[in-house]
């Protein structure tokens, strides 16, 4: 992880399309704006979290429901 300091106003560029910029700073928050393509997906750390989870989730429900299937056919 690279470590960077930087003021209110202050930024930094990541490859050749996308800028990020301080816009405030405040006790426990930092503001940033992000310049990026529209192709450039950006999403907070916390819900990249909740859509993997979901994604996993929803690969694994039809094999848990398969299951579910086939021990209810056995008990008929």
């Amino acid at each position: 992880m690279l470590v960077i300091t930087r003021k209110n106003g202050e930024g930094l560029h990541i490859g050749d399309n996308v800028r990020v910029t301080v816009v405030e700073t405040a006790k426990d928050r930092v503001k940033i704006g992000i310049e990026a393509p529209y192709d450039v997906r950006i999403i907070r750390d916390e819900l990249f979290d909740t859509e993997r989870f979901n994604i996993q989730a929803a690969v694994h429900k039809p094999a848990a429901d398969l299951l579910s299937m086939i021990k209810n056919q056995q008990n008929k």
